[in-house]
């Protein structure tokens, strides 16, 4: 059963084993995406980049290679980091754990819920939305480590860890 908590649905319990896995998915799904967006950018940038013949303005030319250049190396770096959430995914666990928060929890809080993996963003599971957020991101700092009935406060809000799948 959903129940509003003043911005999204909430989970009232957990079913982990195909929540965690609908999650999972969806997290890899993202990673691929991205990976492929930027590949097909790349792609499209190096074949602009080798079929670009040289024009009578000589410096115009030169400029416009070398803009192209650097765009070339910033889609490389975002590519770089697209393909090591893709690798990170590896990492994650999604059979029911025993213990505190960790890679692969979904957790359960009186504010969201989340699921610690890479950052994906929202996903509408079913029975609710939760958060798709890596260990790094700050929320995911103050999750780790966590157990059912700590508390912690984040950004003024007293968050309470309700259930740890």
């Amino acid at each position: 059963m959903k129940k509003a908590i003043g911005y999204r649905h909430q989970y009232t319990s957990m079913d982990t084993n195909p929540i965690k896995q609908q999650l999972y998915d969806f997290c890899q799904t993202y990673a691929k995406d991205r990976v492929t967006r930027l590949q097909t950018q790349m792609a499209t940038l190096q074949e602009s980049l080798f079929s670009e013949t040289k024009s009578s303005a000589g410096d115009k030319h030169e400029t416009g290679r070398a803009i192209m250049q650097l765009e070339r190396e910033r889609l490389g770096q975002q590519l770089a980091v697209a393909e090591a959430l893709t690798q990170a995914l590896t990492k994650v666990n999604i059979n029911p754990l025993k213990g505190p928060i960790g890679l692969g929890s979904l957790v359960r809080t009186n504010k969201a819920n989340y699921f610690l993996a890479i950052s994906a963003g929202e996903c509408h599971a079913e029975g609710g939305l939760v958060y798709c957020i890596s260990p790094n991101t700050p929320i995911g700092g103050f999750l780790l480590g966590k157990s059912v009935g700590d508390v912690f406060v984040f950004n003024d809000k007293e968050i309470t860890v309700l259930e740890v799948r």
